[in-house]
């Protein structure tokens, strides 16, 4: 399906609201002294950075008026899950602790209109292709080995992006291990969810 120049409008504008919060959380972030790789340490910033761009490129695609291929649904289709569980996991372990450096309009951006609005344009506006189990495989390989390497890291230097990702904070290392294997089901369950949702726009 090609999005009308309307809805390829609404892209444009989603994505410059993602990006440009991503922009200057970064120059804020720099500012304070910090490195850029503790920056893309956040899964949020790397999942809205994702979901800015492919809804960039889809805006792109349908401004030309020509269809988006099999390979940017999968992508996009990733982004969706990805938005997802940032959404949740907010909601569900972050809201209510202080922002420290969070810009609050960014804080709403990247855990709260962005989430709804990529799942919303997912099932508004669904792919013409069925995403197969190597795009299952592929979606939960990308979250998987991000844990696996801020974990790593965490132990190499102490610093964690999320306090529940802190045996520290988190009350130990099972602790942090429950919560870890309960991410990892989200983004199974999340990711069974975005590939039905979009079956059907497929032929």
């Amino acid at each position: 399906m090609t999005p009308s120049p309307g809805w390829a409008a609404l892209r444009l504008a989603l994505a410059g609201l993602t990006l440009a919060a991503v922009a200057v959380q970064l120059a804020r972030h720099l500012a304070a002294g910090f490195a850029v790789t503790t920056f893309v340490g956040y899964f949020t910033i790397l999942s809205n950075t994702l979901a800015g761009g492919v809804l960039l490129v889809g805006a792109v695609h349908a401004f030309a008026g020509r269809a988006s291929s099999a390979r940017f649904e999968a992508v996009r289709g990733a982004a969706v899950v990805f938005m997802t569980v940032v959404g949740m996991v907010y909601v569900a372990l972050l809201r209510g602790l202080p922002l420290e450096g969070l810009l609050p309009w960014v804080n709403a951006v990247h855990h709260y209109v962005m989430p709804v609005a990529v799942v919303a344009e997912w099932a508004l506006r669904p792919p013409g292709v069925r995403l197969g189990r190597s795009w299952m495989l592929g979606t939960l390989a990308a979250p998987l080995v991000y844990l696996v390497v801020t974990l790593v890291r965490g132990a190499a230097t102490g610093w964690y992006p999320y306090p529940f990702l802190d045996p520290d904070g988190a009350g130990g290392s099972g602790a942090v291990g429950a919560t870890v294997v309960g991410i990892v089901v989200l983004f199974a369950l999340a990711a069974l969810a975005v590939r039905a949702l979009g079956a059907r726009g497929a032929a």
